[in-house]
C-alpha cells in the first residue's frame, strides 16, 4: 500500500474542499484526488465566470437602455471586446481558484494528486488506484472515502448532434466572438442565464423549451420572464420537441428540426447551445467493486445522511443528484466529515434552501410553491404583489416582476416566497430567516422594513393578504 490516511476525496470543488477542511479541523489525514483543474464546477466553468459574465453583459445593457428608462441620461453601448472580456474573466477565474484552493489546500496541509481514481479492493476492504498523466499508479487506503465528483453538461441522444459543432456551458463561456444568432436548447437555470447573456452581448437569441420557462418555479416566473425576454429580443417557443439536428459544412449555420405546439418547423443559427441539464461524473470509478449502486442518472444513490451501501464509502454534491447548488455541495462534505468521524447522524433536509437564477430580473425562491403546498395537503392562501407597488422598483424605473408569498391558510405561517426581482437573491435570502422562524403573514405585516429596498416587497405583500397596496401610502 503507497499511503493510509483517514479520509481521501475524489474530486476538488466545494464538497471536496469543504470536507477536507472539516477533516483537517478535526485532525485527521486527508488526500485529495483531482482528473482535471482544481476547485471543479463553481470556480472555473459554473458560478464565477457566469455571474461575472452576466455582470459584464448587464452593464451594457444597462448603458443602451438608459436613455430610455432614465430621462436626462445620455449613454450608449458599443460591440462587446469579447477577447478582453474573456481574458479579464478567467484572471477572476485563476485568481480565485489559487486564493480559495490551491492555496488553502496547502495551508491546511493536505496533498492533492492529480489523475484518473477508480476503486479496488473489496466491498470490506476498499482501495483507490489513482492513475497519473504519466501512466504511474498509485494505490491509497482511507478510512473513509468521499466521491465529490461532480456532474456535466448533458447531451441527449439526438439524430445528427454527434455531428454538430455544439456548444455547452462550459465552451460557450469561451467564445472569442460574439455569435450572429443562436440557438438554445433548454429552459432551465444555465439555458436562461446564457440565452439572455449572448442577447445583451448583441446575438440574436431563439430558445426552444420542452415544457416553460424555469419549469421548477412558480408559473407567474415563466409568465413575466418571458414577456422580458420578448422586450429583449429573444425568442421563446415553448412545447418544443427536438427532432434532429445537422450543420452544413460549408457555412457552419446550424439548422434544428422541432415540433411545435403540434406544427413541425426549422430554426437556423450560427451557433447552438445544448443546455438541457447536467449529469453527475461517475465513469471510472469503477463503483460496481465496492458495491456501491448508480441510479438511472449516474447518480452515486446516497440515503439522507449521504451515507451509500458501503459503510466506508460516502458521496456529496452534484454527483448525488441533489440539488446543484455550490452551497448544498459545501453543506454535504462537511456534514459527511461529521457523520463518518464523530458519528454526528446529521440529515440533509431541502424544506428552506433558496435558489436563485441570475436572470435580469433575477429569479429567487424558498419554500414551497403553490403547486407544492396544495399537494402536501395545505389549505393554501397566495398573494402576487406586482413591483410597481414596490417603491424601490419604481424608483429604478423597473417595475418587470412580482414578489410572491404562500402561506398555510389555516395558521397564517409563510410556507414559500418567489420573486421576480432585482436582487431577487437577497429577497430569497430572507425569505430563509422567515420560514426557518416560522413566522406568519402577520408576523411579517407588522415588522419594520426599511423604505427603498426590494426586502420591502416581502411585507408589502404580506399586507396584501388584508390590504389593497395601491390604497397605502409610503410606509403605511
Amino acid at each position: 500500500m503507497d499511503q493510509k490516511v483517514d479520509l481521501a476525496v475524489i474530486g476538488s470543488g466545494g464538497a471536496a474542499f469543504s470536507a477536507a477542511i472539516r477533516a483537517r479541523n478535526l485532525g485527521k489525514s486527508v488526500v485529495m484526488i483531482e482528473r482535471s483543474t482544481v476547485g471543479g464546477t463553481c470556480v472555473n466553468i459554473g458560478c464565477v465566470p457566469s455571474k461575472a459574465l452576466l455582470a459584464a453583459a448587464e452593464a451594457r445593457h444597462v448603458a443602451a437602455d438608459a436613455p430610455g428608462r432614465f430621462p436626462g441620461i445620455a449613454t450608449a453601448a458599443g460591440p462587446a471586446d469579447m477577447p478582453a472580456l474573456i481574458h479579464a474573466k478567467q484572471s477572476l477565474v485563476e485568481n480565485l481558484q489559487a486564493a480559495k484552493y490551491v492555496d488553502l489546500a496547502a495551508s491546511y496541509d493536505w496533498p492533492i494528486r492529480q489523475g484518473v481514481a477508480s476503486f479496488g479492493g473489496s466491498p470490506e476492504a476498499p482501495v483507490l488506484r489513482v492513475t497519473g498523466p504519466d501512466g504511474s499508479t498509485e494505490v491509497l487506503e482511507a478510512a473513509h472515502y468521499l466521491v465529490a465528483t461532480g456532474a456535466r453538461p448533458w447531451v441527449p441522444d439526438l439524430p445528427g448532434l454527434e455531428h454538430v459543432d455544439y456548444l455547452t456551458s462550459t465552451t460557450a463561456m469561451e467564445l472569442t466572438e460574439v455569435p450572429e444568432s443562436l440557438l438554445v436548447l433548454g429552459g432551465g437555470y444555465v439555458a436562461l442565464e446564457l440565452a439572455q447573456l449572448f442577447a445583451r452581448l448583441g446575438s440574436t437569441v431563439t430558445m426552444l423549451v420542452r415544457s416553460r420557462l424555469a419549469s421548477a418555479e412558480e408559473p407567474e416566473v415563466n409568465q413575466v420572464l418571458a414577456s422580458v425576454f420578448a422586450d429583449e429580443g429573444i425568442t421563446v417557443l415553448r412545447h418544443a420537441q427536438l427532432e434532429t439536428i445537422a450543420q452544413d459544412e460549408t457555412t457552419g449555420e446550424v439548422t434544428a428540426t422541432a415540433t411545435v405546439e403540434g406544427q413541425a418547423s426549422q430554426f437556423r443559427a450560427q451557433r447552438v447551445l445544448v443546455a438541457l441539464g447536467r449529469r453527475p461524473v461517475t465513469d471510472d470509478l469503477n463503483l460496481d467493486t465496492v458495491q456501491v449502486p448508480t441510479g438511472v442518472g449516474g447518480e452515486v444513490v446516497v440515503d439522507d445522511a449521504l451515507a451509500t451501501t458501503n459503510p466506508r464509502i460516502w458521496a456529496a454534491g452534484d454527483v448525488t443528484g441533489h440539488p446543484e447548488f455550490v452551497y448544498v455541495a459545501a453543506h454535504h462534505g462537511a456534514m459527511v466529515v461529521d457523520n463518518a468521524f464523530t458519528g454526528a447522524g446529521r440529515t440533509v433536509n431541502y424544506g428552506h434552501l433558496p435558489r436563485v437564477t441570475f436572470t435580469s430580473p433575477a429569479i429567487g425562491a424558498v419554500g414551497m410553491t403553490e403547486t407544492q403546498a396544495l399537494a402536501a395537503g395545505y389549505r393554501c392562501n397566495c398573494r402576487v404583489l406586482p413591483l410597481d407597488n414596490v417603491p424601490r422598483a419604481l424608483v429604478n424605473r423597473d417595475t418587470r416582476g412580482f414578489i410572491k408569498v404562500v402561506i398555510d391558510d389555516d395558521t397564517g405561517r409563510i410556507l414559500g416566497l418567489t420573486a421576480l426581482a432585482k436582487d431577487a437573491g437577497e429577497l430569497a435570502a430572507a425569505g430563509v430567516f422567515l420560514l426557518e422562524g416560522h413566522q406568519t403573514y402577520q408576523d411579517v405585516a407588522a415588522m419594520w422594513a426599511p423604505y427603498l429596498t426590494m426586502a420591502e416587497g416581502i411585507k408589502l405583500a404580506c399586507q396584501s393578504f388584508t390590504t389593497d397596496p395601491s390604497q397605502l401610502s409610503c410606509c403605511a
